[in-house]
């Protein structure tokens, strides 16, 4: 695989909630349905870790989330009605 190509794959990957995130610490301007969705992935968080009924399901849907969080797009959690459990 090529330098080119590589980057190509990279560019093809989604902006997810990680990315947001860093352009929040970054201090950079964010669109309203970036906010939103950054809002509602850490209501979403704290709702379903808090949810878990043991440790070995809390550290399951953490390492669920870290996954969603760098591989989902940000627009997945623009929508509440997106963020069922």
């Amino acid at each position: 695989m090529n330098k080119d190509s590589v980057h190509s794959k990279i560019n093809q990957l989604p902006v997810s909630i990680n990315d947001i995130r860093d352009k929040y610490f970054d201090d950079l301007p964010m669109t309203d349905d970036e906010k939103t969705a950054l809002k509602n992935y850490d209501r979403y968080r704290m709702e379903y870790l808090n949810a878990a009924e043991n440790e070995d399901v809390f550290e399951k849907r953490y390492l669920e989330l870290q996954a969603k969080a760098n591989l989902s797009p940000y627009t997945d959690f623009i929508s509440l009605e997106n963020l069922q459990f």
